[in-house]
């Protein structure tokens, strides 16, 4: 069964407009330079693992106080069992939002069509060229599959959102603008800003990040994109 390594009880941030439990699961397939959860990736065990009985039994102490359950990690999809995790959280009344890079789609697939998840959000590294995206990505990734999740998820059986960490030495206006372009997501396309705290490239902790308004004057501008 999957490690979960900790959850956060009262969450506001991860699922636009609901109070969400959100677990963290190990591992990544990904290796982002910005990447500020790089320990779970790289050294999950000096993380405490929690139970599936204690996780449930949290739970549902918390049925009256939580909207829902965000899995995150490290990258969700990539645990074969994921499904059965799923099924044990809905089964208790609980609806479910998927983090992910989008690198599975044969996963995603199985659970938009069993309608195992609510909400999925896809974070999407870069303009979807391979130079552009091998930067952001840390390694060289099938855009195929990439792809083939981005329209998976505009087919719209799913509730989903497109985001976006953007870093300067990464990220320039024109790349984000491309993106946008490409995506022509509207409103399900988000912006957030690089955190320099703890990047898994520690050139990176030097780098500042964007100005929050210009950044949301460009969020705007990629939204309008449709």
């Amino acid at each position: 069964m999957i490690e979960i390594k900790g959850f956060l009880e009262t969450s506001f941030l991860d699922w636009p407009g609901k109070i969400s439990s959100v677990f963290f699961l190990p591992g990544c397939n990904f290796r982002c330079p910005y990447c500020h959860n790089h320990p779970l990736v790289f050294e999950p065990g000096q993380f405490a693992s929690i139970s599936l009985k204690e996780v449930l039994r949290r739970l549902d102490a918390l049925k009256d106080w939580i909207d829902g359950v965000c899995l995150t990690g490290g990258e969700p999809t990539l645990h074969a069992d994921l499904p059965l995790l799923i099924r044990q959280i809905k089964e208790r009344g609980f609806p479910v939002k998927l983090d992910t890079n989008g690198s599975n789609p044969e996963m995603l697939e199985k659970l938009i069509d069993k309608r195992e998840v609510d909400f999925i959000a896809m974070d999407v590294k870069a303009p979807l060229d391979p130079f552009s995206y091998r930067r952001s990505a840390g390694c060289s990734i099938d855009l195929a599959l990439i792809s083939k999740s981005i329209e998976m998820l505009k087919q719209g059986k799913v509730e989903y959102q497109f985001r976006m960490t953007v870093v300067p030495p990464l990220h320039s206006e024109k790349e984000i603008r491309t993106l946008g372009q490409q995506l022509k997501a509207g409103r399900r396309m988000t912006l957030q800003n690089f955190n320099p705290e703890n990047p898994l490239d520690p050139s990176l902790r030097n780098t500042l990040p964007y100005d929050p308004k210009l950044l949301k004057e460009m969020e705007k501008r990629v939204q309008e994109m449709v």
